[in-house]
């Protein structure tokens, strides 16, 4: 992972931010009620919202990034925009979504503007006419959260990882273990403040034990 520059106390940066921070009520706006743009600082993971437009994922200034936006950060100055993407929320509802990066004059990325529309009246609509015209297309959208609580992430992370192993997280072998903290750590979520406590309780082991299990992975990974 390419660490983000130090740019703790970039005029540049501030200057970035807030001249983003003046536009995204009136992309909000231009838009619609379906439609949410919430603008990141990258430099504080754990309450990287600065503002935001609109309300469409519950989220508010402080909240964390996703573990969208935190699998795209361990990609450092390499990373690029995503744009017209689909994600489900816990509620079944359904977002077409981009994330533009946002990079300081040398290059570096130092944070993000997000879109979030509400398509799920459309899909709706558009499941109706496919019936209506024989077609049928029944691929689900993957499942993100979105949320003003660190912990919420943490916890969709380790609920992905427990998808992809097939049974709870409280009954691992070692190799098991091992791939859940390898899939944890390719999430991006172990970035925030407050994964390695979280973790660490929700799985039973000590902070230690989770520092060890890390620092070999990344020994590993560094070593292929």
């Amino acid at each position: 992972m390419a660490p983000i520059p130090n740019v703790e106390n970039s005029p540049e940066v501030e200057g970035i931010l807030n001249s983003y921070a003046l536009i995204i009520d009136g992309i909000q706006k231009t838009i619609g009620d379906h439609c949410e743009v919430v603008l990141h600082d990258y430099r504080n993971k754990d309450h990287s919202v600065v503002a935001v437009a609109g309300s469409i994922t519950g989220r508010e200034t402080g909240s964390p990034m996703s573990l969208i936006g935190l699998n795209m950060l361990r990609q450092g100055d390499a990373a690029e925009n995503d744009l017209n993407y689909i994600t489900r929320l816990p509620d079944g509802r359904v977002l077409k979504s981009s994330t533009l990066l946002l990079r300081t004059s040398a290059g570096n990325v130092i944070g993000a503007l997000c879109m979030n529309i509400d398509i799920t009246e459309l899909r709706n609509v558009g499941r109706l006419i496919d019936q209506l015209t024989g077609v049928s297309d029944e691929r689900e959208a993957p499942q993100t959260t979105f949320s003003p609580d660190p912990d919420a992430v943490i916890d969709s992370a380790l609920a992905e990882a427990e998808a992809v192993l097939g049974h709870p997280l409280t009954r691992l072998t070692t190799a098991e273990r091992t791939e859940v903290f390898r899939l944890l750590e390719q999430s991006g979520v172990i970035q925030l403040k407050r994964s390695v406590p979280v973790i660490a309780e929700r799985l039973g082991l000590s902070r230690a034990t989770v520092y060890n299990y890390l620092v070999r992975i990344r020994n590993e990974d560094g070593e292929k």
